[in-house]
C-alpha cells in the first residue's frame, strides 16, 4: 500500500521514493483497517465479516461468533508490510491464517502489547493494541483499486489494476501499462459509463462488471463525503459465486477538514504516531522529526528550510523541522524546547528567529523559561533579528544563562555544527560532557 498520497501519474511512472519513513510529515489522518472496513460497510460495500479484539479473550469470542474454521487475524498497526513483519515477542508475521477460536486467542496474545517491525516502521516498530479477525475468503481473482488526489489532473483520479493483492508500486515499476487511470471531474462527478469501462478493462467477468461499477462509485462517494485523500482497496476481489468484495482497505483523510469531519478524526490513534509530533500538535507547533543531531527552533517554514540547508552546508544534520509560527507565545516556545530536548540524538539546539509578526522578545522569554526549567545540558545557539531584537538580547544578557548568541546566520550555523560535533565526539568516547546553561 502507499505510505502517503501519491500522484497517480507519478505512480504510473514508478518514480523511485526516498526512504523517509521517519522523516515524512503526515498531513492526513490514517485509521486502522477495521475502522476503514466499518466505513465501507456503512457505504453499502461488501467486505468479509469480522470483528476487532483488544485482548486474547475478546479474540476468542470474535472468532467463535464468526462460526467458521477459515479465518485471518491481522495486527492493527498503521504500517504496510505487516504480513512480513516481526514482533518483538518473536512472532513472525502480522497477518496469519487461523482455524479455531483457540488459535485466534493464541496469536492475539503474541501480538497485543508488542511492537511490530516492518519495512515501513523503522527499527523501533509500532505497538499493536488491537487485532482484526475476519473470515477467510477464497476468491477467483484479485484486483487493485484506489481513489487518489492527482496533481497532474488537479482532482480525484481512480487508479486500478488487474494485478491486486501484491505491492502495487512494484507492479507500476515493472509493468507501468498494468496501471489504469480514470480522472474524475470534481464538478461533474462520476461518469458511470466510464467507470463501467474501467471495470471491464480491469478484467472483471461479465457477471461482476455492474457490481464492480457500483462498488467503485460507492468508494468514490465515500472519498468525497469524508474528505479523504486516499481510499485504497488491495485487493478488491471477485469471489467464486461472482460477488465483488473489498478484502482490505486503507483510507487517509485531509487534516484540514477536521472541523467538519469530527466523527472521522475522533478515530485517530495517537499511539501509532511519533509522540513528539502529537505533543507539537497539541501546542499548534509544526514539527517533523528527522535523523540528525542539531535541534532547530525557527519561525516560518521558509526560514526553517533555509536553516536546515545551511546546517547541512556546514556538515551538520538537522534533528527536526520545527516552525513556531508567527504568533507563538512564550509557553509555546518552552514546549518546543521540551519536544526538541526529548530527542536523545540532539547534541545542540539552534534557535533562528526573524521577528516580523513574531516578537524576538517573546522568543527570548520562552528560551529563558525553557533553559531555566529544563536544565539543558547541551549547547544552545541563538540568532535573533527583527522586531524587538534589542529587548530580546537584553533579556538574554541579564538572564545569567550561558547562551551562545550570534547576529550572523552563517556564523550561528557554523557554531551549532561545531558544538554538535564536540558533544557527539564526547558521547562516542563515553566522556560525560555537559553544558550547564545556568552560570
Amino acid at each position: 500500500m502507499f505510505r502517503a498520497v501519491r500522484s497517480a501519474s507519478a505512480m504510473a511512472k514508478a518514480m523511485p521514493r526516498m526512504n523517509v519513513a521517519a522523516q515524512q510529515q503526515k498531513r492526513f489522518l490514517s485509521i486502522h483497517e477495521y475502522l476503514s472496513m466499518e466505513l465501507l460497510q456503512k457505504q453499502g460495500i461488501k467486505t468479509p465479516r469480522g470483528g476487532v479484539a483488544k485482548t486474547g479473550a475478546e479474540a476468542y469470542e470474535v472468532a467463535q461468533k464468526l462460526g467458521t474454521e477459515d479465518m485471518v487475524i491481522k495486527a492493527q498497526v498503521l504500517a504496510g508490510g505487516r504480513g512480513k513483519g516481526t514482533f518483538d515477542s518473536g512472532l513472525k508475521g502480522g497477518v496469519r491464517t487461523i482455524f479455531s477460536p483457540r488459535e485466534a486467542q493464541m496469536f492475539a496474545e503474541q501480538m497485543l502489547g508488542h511492537k511490530l517491525v516492518t519495512k515501513q516502521t523503522g527499527a523501533g516498530g509500532k505497538i499493536c493494541n488491537s487485532v482484526y479477525i475476519c473470515e477467510r475468503q477464497y476468491v477467483r481473482r484479485e484486483y487493485y483499486f484506489a481513489v487518489l488526489m492527482d496533481r497532474k489532473s488537479q482532482g480525484p483520479v481512480m487508479v486500478a489494476s488487474s494485478q491486486g493483492g501484491v505491492d502495487i508500486e512494484s507492479v507500476a515499476a515493472e509493468n507501468p501499462d498494468a496501471i489504469l487511470q480514470l480522472p474524475i471531474d470534481i464538478n461533474k462527478g462520476v461518469d458511470r459509463a466510464a467507470v463501467r469501462d474501467l471495470a471491464e478493462r480491469m478484467g472483471f467477468t461479465p457477471k461482476c462488471v455492474d457490481q464492480a461499477t457500483d462498488t467503485m462509485i460507492n468508494l468514490y462517494d465515500l472519498f468525497m463525503q469524508k474528505d479523504a485523500t486516499m481510499v485504497e482497496i488491495n485487493p478488491m476481489a471477485e469471489s467464486a459465486d461472482h460477488e465483488v468484495i473489498c478484502m482490505d482497505a486503507k483510507i487517509n483523510f485531509d487534516d484540514n477538514a477536521e472541523f467538519r469531519q469530527k466523527e472521522v478524526h475522533a478515530l485517530r490513534d495517537v499511539t501509532q504516531e511519533d509522540p513528539r509530533e502529537v505533543a507539537a500538535a497539541k501546542y499548534n507547533l509544526n514539527y517533523i522529526g528527522l535523523d540528525g543531531s542539531i535541534g532547530c527552533l525557527v519561525n516560518g517554514a521558509g526560514l526553517a528550510m533555509s536553516t536546515m540547508d545551511i546546517i547541512k552546508l556546514h556538515g551538520g544534520e538537522p534533528a527536526n523541522f520545527l516552525d513556531v509560527g508567527g504568533g507563538a507565545t512564550a509557553e509555546q516556545v518552552t514546549e518546543a524546547f521540551k519536544i526538541i530536548s526529548s530527542d536523545p540524538r540532539v547534541t545542540t539546539i539552534f534557535t533562528n528567529i526573524f521577528g516580523g509578526i513574531m516578537s524576538c522578545r517573546v522568543i527570548a522569554q520562552g528560551i529563558i523559561a525553557a533553559a531555566s526549567t529544563l536544565q539543558l545540558q547541551i549547547p544552545l545557539v541563538v540568532r535573533l533579528q527583527g522586531t524587538e531584537v534589542d529587548e530580546a538580547k537584553k533579556l538574554i544578557a541579564e538572564s545569567g544563562l550561558r547562551i551562545i548568541t550570534s547576529d550572523d546566520l552563517d556564523d550561528a550555523a557554523s557554531k551549532s555544527v561545531k558544538l554538535s560535533k564536540m558533544v557527539s565526539m564526547a558521547r562516542d568516547a563515553k566522556i560525560n560532557v555537559s553544558f550547564e546553561l545556568p552560570i
